[in-house]
């Protein structure tokens, strides 16, 4: 068995004891398979976290108690080798992690009905052992389905976010080489796209390079989803792009492919100067930082679906606005 689809046959060992709705099993389990300095990386109020202990007391417990019944609905699923260590091999799972809302989660109060945490989670796997991980989730999105929505009405629309419109994301057998090397080079040339914001290039022109016409973007809660390039452009991309403003290069911590399917994410990707006007937020007296993730669908040579996750929580913060605290004190 290549390394690649034992990192996968490990992670997918991790995510079935979860299924089992027994979180000290999982607890177990987590210790077991992971490093001594296991190193976590979640969205805020979570972020940095150190040891299997540590990640299970102050995220999965939670989770758990607020998600009864909690199962794993996995939309995307691929590993592949690191871009910037060749020698690494991350796995990726995304979807939605689902329960019945019963118990509060921070400041979020439950609804005794279905609910769904959209989640994407990268895992680097070394010698058996689950080193890092970068668990990404949309608590924007947990809120908005409880009915307690942080943030003024957007653009895009806001809704419970499908998984591929190929359904054919799930990759746990071996894809061929040649796929996963052209999925990452369109992705590698959309991000060098990126870096030519003031370039005079037209905005639908430059999207059009690596993108279909007909692209599904399914943004955060907050952002929205939008679809085909010219929408794209008009409810986000356009928009983005005039109230930030001296975007720093690209910082991912990992970029990779298999098949069809790629991502990347970074600790932060970038940082940009906010000149206000996003989300209602006055400008910063400082650049924000961008805690990201994106997932591609690749169609033929061109990029068909976007995944992403924005810790929209942490960028308000930078701005002194503390959404859960202030929506906690709405809901006392």
């Amino acid at each position: 068995m290549s390394k690649i689809q034992e990192s996968k046959k490990l992670v997918r060992e991790l995510y079935r004891e979860l299924d089992q709705g027994d979180v000290d099993a999982f607890a177990a389990k987590l210790s077991a398979l992971t490093d001594p300095d296991y190193q976590w990386r979640g969205f805020h109020p979570f972020d940095e976290l150190t040891g299997a202990s540590a990640v299970v007391k102050k995220f999965y417990q939670p989770l758990c108690r607020a998600f009864s019944s909690m199962t794993r609905r996995q939309d995307v699923f691929f590993a592949g080798q690191n871009m910037f260590a060749g020698d690494e091999v991350w796995v990726c799972s995304m979807g939605h992690l689902m329960g019945l809302f019963d118990q509060p989660l921070l400041s979020i109060q439950p609804t005794r009905r279905i609910a769904m945490l959209r989640y994407c989670e990268f895992n680097l796997i070394s010698n058996g052992k689950i080193i890092q991980t970068a668990m990404y989730f949309d608590l924007p999105h947990l809120m908005a389905q409880a009915g307690q929505y942080p943030f003024p009405q957007q653009s895009g629309a806001q809704l419970v976010q499908p998984g591929p419109a190929t359904h054919d994301g799930l990759l746990f057998d071996p894809q061929p080489t040649e796929e996963g090397e052209k999925t990452l080079e369109v992705i590698n040339q959309m991000v060098g796209d990126l870096g030519q914001w003031q370039s005079g290039i037209p905005l639908e022109e430059e999207l059009a390079r690596t993108w279909h016409h007909d692209m599904l973007w399914w943004g955060p809660t907050g952002i929205g989803a939008t679809y085909t390039i010219p929408r794209y452009a008009q409810q986000h991309s356009g928009i983005f792009r005039k109230v930030f403003a001296n975007r720093s290069k690209t910082k991912h911590v990992c970029r990779m492919a298999e098949g069809n399917y790629g991502g990347f994410f970074g600790w932060p990707n970038f940082t940009a100067d906010h000149v206000g006007g996003f989300m209602g937020m006055p400008a910063f007296d400082k650049p924000v930082e961008f805690r990201v993730i994106d997932i591609y669908r690749r169609a033929d040579n061109k990029l068909a679906e976007n995944w992403i996750f924005i810790d929209l929580l942490h960028m308000f913060k930078q701005a002194g606005i503390d959404v859960l605290a202030r929506h906690g004190e709405m809901n006392a």
